[in-house]
């Protein structure tokens, strides 16, 4: 199930970075956020998905979904980001999935796992975001 955007979040949050890699979230579910990225346009000189494009990828998933865990009165902010590649792509859309690990009261850490249009995985992260005061 499809999880829509809290009414409390701003449809024009995304970061100029996040629309000039074209990093979509499509479910808001603060226990799986989802996004998407085209490969297109987000290349390495080798044709191959550049490492950091794939690390603006999965900072966006995460913090997001610190951001909906965490409340319209709060802000996160990342502070440990640990990303490992497993897979090249070099076509189509990749997809990162979010899920916590941990949500305390300060602190909250999200494994990050990204596949491409096969399913198959291309990274794999770990993200700790800071939470304060909005």
């Amino acid at each position: 199930m499809t999880v829509d955007r809290p009414a409390w979040l701003d449809a024009g949050q995304m970061s100029p970075l996040d629309d000039k890699l074209g990093i979509r979230i499509t479910d808001f579910d603060p226990d799986h956020v989802v996004a998407t990225m085209p490969v297109d346009g987000n290349q390495q000189p080798f044709g191959l998905l550049h490492g950091g494009a794939t690390c603006s990828l999965v900072e966006t998933v995460g913090s997001w979904a610190a951001a909906l865990g965490a409340g319209p009165d709060r802000q996160a902010v990342g502070v440990e980001l640990n990303v490992s590649y497993l897979r090249a792509a070099t076509e189509g859309v990749v997809t990162a999935v979010a899920t916590p690990v941990r949500r305390g009261r300060t602190l909250a850490t999200f494994t990050i796992e990204v596949t491409d249009e096969q399913g198959r995985g291309t990274a794999t992260a770990r993200l700790t975001c800071m939470l304060l005061a909005a």
